[in-house]
C-alpha cells in the first residue's frame, strides 16, 4: 500500500475531546460520523452528514489529513492524495 508524504507527516494523532461537530452544533445541525483535522484539530461532520462540514472545512483550509473521531476506528484519510492509512 502507498502511503502519501501527509500521511508520513502525522506523528501525533488528535481527535477531539467532545463527541461533537463544532460547527453543527453552532448551526443547530446534525451529524453522522466524526473527523479530526490533523493540521488544526477541528472535529467536524463526514461526507454522510447532512452538512459535509469536514470536507467542506479542507476545501476551506487546504488541510489535507483528518482522522476518524468514531470510537473504535483508527484511520487516517488524506484529501489531497486521496489515500487511507489505518493506525
Amino acid at each position: 500500500m502507498t502511503t502519501c508524504s501527509h500521511l508520513k507527516a502525522i506523528t501525533d494523532i488528535k481527535i477531539g475531546a467532545d463527541y461533537v461537530c463544532e460547527e453543527c452544533i453552532k448551526q443547530n445541525g446534525t451529524w453522522m460520523h466524526l473527523r479530526t483535522c490533523q493540521t488544526c484539530g477541528a472535529t467536524l461532520c463526514c461526507d454522510d452528514s447532512p452538512s459535509q462540514h469536514i470536507t467542506k472545512h479542507y476545501h476551506e483550509t487546504d488541510h489535507p489529513v483528518v482522522a476518524s473521531a468514531e470510537p473504535g476506528e483508527q484511520w487516517l484519510w488524506c484529501y489531497k492524495d486521496g489515500t487511507f492509512a489505518e493506525y
